[in-house]
C-alpha cells in the first residue's frame, strides 16, 4: 500500500496509499481560490490542481504551503535535476551557512508513542550528512526553528520552503492519519515522513514532481518546468531514483533513509 502525506474528502491520501506531496485533484469551484492565485502558482511551476486556501496561505501538491509572500516573490524558481526522475528545490534556500537548527515539536505528540523516537531519528539522519545546517531537537514543545505540530484536517502532513533565508518554520502532522508506536517499522516509517516535511522546510521539491506515477501509480502526469531552468547535479544517476526521501508516494511502514542521490542533492546545496 502507499501512503500519501494528505487526506482528501475523507479519503486518507500516507495510510493504505498516502503520498508525501498530493496527488493531483481538480480545483473545486468552491474553494474561494481567485483565477489570479491559480495563475500565480501555475507560473510557479506548482500544480494548480486541488487548491486549498489554509490560514498560512495555499494549500498545494497535498502537503505544501505557499505563504502569500511566496506568490508575491517573483524570483526566477530554479530546479535542481536528478535523473529522469528528478529532485527538485525551490529558490528559497536556508542561509547563513554553517547554521544550527533546532526543532521543537508539540507536547502531545512528544507524549505520542513513536514521535520523540522519529524526531531522534530524523536529526540523526541529516547529521550524519555532515551538512552545513546542523539538526538539534531544543527538547521543548514550541521555539524551534522549525515546529512540529500536531494538526487534524484533510491533509496527513504539510510544510512551506524557505523564506529570507530561514526554514519554514512549522510542519503540521496528523497524528490520527499517521498513526503511533513503539516498533522500529512504526519509527522509521514515522522518521521519514517527518524527514521529508523537513526537506521541504529547507527547500526540496518532490524528487518525482515531474511525473507522479512514478511513485503513486495511475497516468503519467508531467507539469513540464513552467519557465523553469534545471541543473544536474553532477555525479548523480541517469535512470529512476526508486528510493528518494523526497519521492511523492511511500508505502505503508516503509523506511527510506537518505539514498545516494539523495545525499548527493543534501551535500550539493548544503
Amino acid at each position: 500500500m502507499k501512503r500519501t502525506l494528505w487526506l482528501l474528502a475523507g479519503t486518507v491520501v500516507l495510510a493504505g496509499f498516502f503520498t508525501a506531496c498530493e496527488q493531483d485533484n481538480a480545483v473545486s469551484s468552491d474553494n474561494l481560490v481567485s483565477r489570479d492565485v491559480v495563475e500565480r502558482i501555475q507560473e510557479m511551476g506548482f500544480s494548480t490542481e486541488n487548491i486549498e486556501k489554509i490560514d498560512e496561505g495555499y494549500l498545494v501538491e497535498g502537503d505544501i504551503v505557499l505563504t502569500q509572500a511566496d506568490l508575491d516573490d517573483h524570483a526566477d524558481h530554479v530546479t535542481l535535476r536528478i535523473a529522469e526522475t528528478e529532485q527538485y528545490r525551490t529558490a528559497n534556500l536556508v542561509t547563513g551557512l554553517p547554521r544550527v537548527i533546532t526543532f521543537s515539536m508539540d507536547a502531545n505528540l512528544r507524549s505520542t508513542n513513536g514521535y520523540q523516537a522519529a524526531l531522534n531519528e530524523v536529526v540523526n539522519r541529516y547529521n550524519a550528512e555532515n551538512l552545513g545546517l546542523t539538526f538539534v531537537d531544543n527538547g521543548a514543545t514550541s521555539g524551534g526553528n522549525i515546529h512540529f505540530k500536531k494538526q487534524g484536517g484533510n491533509f496527513l502532513a504539510s510544510a512551506g520552503f524557505p523564506s529570507g533565508g530561514n526554514p519554514y518554520p512549522l510542519v503540521k502532522l496528523n497524528s490520527n492519519a499517521i498513526g503511533s508506536g513503539n516498533t522500529s517499522t512504526f519509527i522509521n516509517y514515522c522518521a521519514t515522513s517527518m524527514a521529508h516535511e523537513a526537506g521541504h522546510c529547507i527547500g526540496f521539491r518532490p524528487t518525482d514532481y515531474m511525473n507522479r506515477a512514478y511513485s503513486c501509480g495511475g497516468s503519467a502526469y508531467n507539469e513540464g518546468a513552467a519557465g523553469v531552468g534545471a541543473i544536474h547535479i553532477p555525479g548523480t544517476p541517469t535512470g529512476p531514483d526508486a528510493a528518494s526521501w523526497m519521492l511523492a508516494c511511500i508505502g505503508s511502514g516503509q523506511n527510506r533513509p537518505f539514498n545516494a542521490n539523495d545525499k548527493t542533492a543534501l551535500g550539493y546545496l548544503y
